[in-house]
């Protein structure tokens, strides 16, 4: 009898089945045999977090960080290359990239990404991250007084070779700060969040854009409300549209809402966590302040042969210029259009008082 049928049928089901492959573990432990067991990363210093050689699979990544500079989790940036590629396939702000934008952290948990207690500082990704000949994973800090004090396990599987057939896993930051809407003056509050019609996609903000053969898997987005009214200040009515090898407008992949992207409904306060959607920062009274979503497609990932470009009307026609941030989760094979990331400055978070801007 065939041991893969006859196991078939729940999550757990593979667990018996027999590897072809050694598990190994790149952490921070102390090599001195004492209880330092943490990197001390300086400001401006990038620390290689592992260097594998040969084929495998990273499996889970943990990270917590203390620092005393505020935003550190903006300033630390997470970066990934995969069998010698010039440019990374990872490149994110450490705090976004496990799922939480604003240089923030908050208890939720989804299949993937993880932030766990104690408040959300310990960091949890479970996305495979398969390699054919050599991994480098590295933590560049720019911080600018302060140390970083870094703790981490890299588990992964090593293997003969890698099976045929696999894409590389890859992770960009984007932010635009403000959006470019226009302004509410003049115009009644219906016609500001409601009004006009987008028929071109033209103008909206782009999660992610990419050509070559692979798959989307998610993103988390991270939205400041940057519009100042005591009106009906919803900031979530953009339609979500995804551009599948260079179709035109409109798109196949066109949705109905930023909420509906995300899975919720009816303009949602509540904070949330489920496996493949959530809501872990609600924002407070008229959807004021700092909002952050995640949406991952695992049972149904967006497939593309050519390119993919994946974007969301910041408000309804592109009416709305609030501060929004994203990371987007891909697989694909190489090469992969090279992406860079915006400078420490212009990553940070906008202070919570408005007088402050």
């Amino acid at each position: 009898m065939d041991n893969l049928n006859v196991l078939a049928g729940g999550p757990l089901a593979g667990l018996p089945i027999l590897r072809n492959c050694t598990t190994r573990r790149a952490s921070s432990w102390d090599r001195s045999g004492g209880n330092d067991d943490r990197l001390h990363i300086q400001p401006g210093e990038e620390a290689v977090l592992a260097n594998i050689q040969g084929a495998g699979c990273v499996r889970h990544i943990w990270i917590t960080i203390a620092c005393d500079e505020p935003d550190f989790l903006r300033k630390i940036v997470l970066q990934a290359w995969w069998d010698g590629e010039e440019t990374p396939s990872v490149k994110v702000p450490v705090g976004d990239f496990f799922g939480v934008g604003h240089a923030q952290t908050r208890n939720f948990s989804s299949l993937p990404l993880q932030m766990s207690p104690e408040d959300g500082k310990g960091f949890n990704c479970w996305f495979p991250m398969p390699f054919a000949q050599a991994a480098r994973i590295t933590a560049t800090s720019e911080c600018m007084e302060k140390e970083v004090l870094f703790y981490y396990y890299i588990d992964y599987e090593q293997y003969d070779e890698l099976p045929d057939g696999l894409a590389y896993f890859h992770a960009q930051w984007r932010r635009q700060n403000p959006t470019d809407g226009i302004s509410d003056e003049g115009m009644s509050n219906e016609a500001y969040e409601f009004g006009g019609e987008n028929c071109s996609g033209e103008g909206n903000y782009v999660v992610l854009e990419a050509r070559g053969r692979g798959h989307y898997v998610g993103c988390n987005m991270n939205y400041h409300n940057l519009r100042i009214t005591e009106k009906w200040n919803w900031y979530g009515e953009g339609d979500d549209m995804i551009f599948v090898d260079d179709e035109p407008f409109p798109p196949s992949l066109h949705g109905t809402g930023t909420e509906d992207y995300f899975n919720t409904s009816w303009c949602p306060t509540q904070v949330y966590s489920a496996p493949y959607h959530g809501i872990t920062m609600a924002g407070g009274p008229n959807w004021s302040g700092k909002i952050s979503l995640y949406r991952f497609h695992i049972e149904d990932p967006v497939c593309f042969r050519k390119s993919i470009r994946v974007t969301i009307e910041h408000g309804h026609n592109n009416h709305r210029s609030d501060d929004i941030a994203s990371t987007a989760y891909w697989y694909q094979a190489e090469p992969h259009l090279p992406f860079n990331i915006l400078p420490t400055e212009k990553r940070l978070p906008r202070p919570d008082d408005p007088a402050a801007w």
